[in-house]
């Protein structure tokens, strides 16, 4: 679900501390579809802290042989703090995630802050995220010094879900509405980026289009300041736009959907036959029991045939 990584001694002494860095991966599965979709909130700490229920459950779920991801993350940054502490170095803690991975880097980083107070300095940088807890939890990550900065399209639907609409009228109505611990609220600092200031995109309607990483990606190297056009320097290469969306404009003759993986995903088993990979047991966000595989005896292959047949 994700990757952990820890700052080289260049860069650490480039930026004065030892930053351990988390990146959450967006929704993958269909489960996580679902599981992004329920609206409901559940209470996770003290003085009314309650977060998006979905989300949670992706983030706590576990099996009998399998850690939950929580426990997973905390774990090694608890192991890395430990370790860079004992030699004297400041350590803080950066968390990013796109979509779901957004949302998963707010509950992380909100651990983090909870149970690891020897960090010097906690932030979260997320791309196109939706709302994740009430008010009770904006104000908790506020009150344990979590810095956050939320990178948005202004065309992207996501970041402002769940609530959409109820929301909308409650937050015109904050004066009001501020204090009720079951209306959702943004965290942190918003960047709001602009689809039509990209003289490389489309204008046409796609919602999947406005949510991808990778317009965010770009939209984010061509900015500058909320006054200027689009960046005409930025280095990042366009072509990745339509890695896995039909977004640049046709002028630029730049293939839809050009990335694919050997086979398109299928691997050679033992039995000689192509199938899907069953996905590693550790990037499955709510375990069940163990994977099912795919790697067929003779016997089932047998059976299977005359099915055909």
């Amino acid at each position: 679900m994700g990757y952990l990584a820890v700052s080289c001694d260049k860069e650490s002494q480039r930026i004065g501390r030892r930053d351990i860095a988390v990146a959450w991966r967006g929704t993958v599965a269909p489960s996580e579809w679902f599981s992004d979709m329920k609206a409901s909130l559940e209470q996770i700490g003290e003085g009314g802290v309650k977060v998006e229920s979905g989300f949670h459950s992706i983030y706590t779920s576990k099996s009998e042989s399998t850690l939950s991801a929580s426990e997973q993350v905390m774990e090694e940054v608890e192991r890395l703090l430990e370790f860079f502490k004992e030699r004297g170095e400041e350590v803080s803690l950066t968390v990013t995630g796109h979509s779901l991975g957004g949302a998963l880097a707010l509950l992380s980083a909100y651990d983090a802050a909870s149970s690891l107070p020897d960090l010097d300095h906690i932030s979260v940088i997320s791309f196109g995220a939706p709302r994740v807890g009430n008010v009770s939890f904006r104000d908790k990550m506020s009150e344990m010094g979590v810095k956050v900065l939320r990178v948005v399209v202004k065309q992207d639907i996501v970041p402002k879900l769940p609530g959409i609409i109820f929301n909308k009228i409650l937050n015109q109505l904050h004066a009001l509405t501020r204090g009720l611990k079951w209306v959702y609220r943004h965290v942190g600092t918003e960047l709001k980026l602009d689809m039509s200031l990209s003289p490389y995109l489309k204008r046409e309607f796609d919602l999947l289009g406005f949510h991808n990483l990778e317009v965010y990606l770009h939209l984010t190297d061509g900015f500058h300041d909320t006054q200027s056009k689009f960046r005409w320097n930025a280095r990042r290469d366009v072509a990745l736009v339509n890695k896995f969306s039909d977004m640049l404009i046709e002028e630029l003759r730049i293939p839809e959907n050009w990335f694919q993986v050997p086979n398109k995903g299928l691997v050679f088993n033992r039995h000689g036959r192509w199938v899907k990979p069953c996905r590693d047991q550790e990037d499955i966000p709510s375990p069940s029991g163990e994977a099912p595989s795919h790697d067929f005896t003779a016997k089932n292959m047998l059976a299977h045939n005359k099915l055909q047949v």
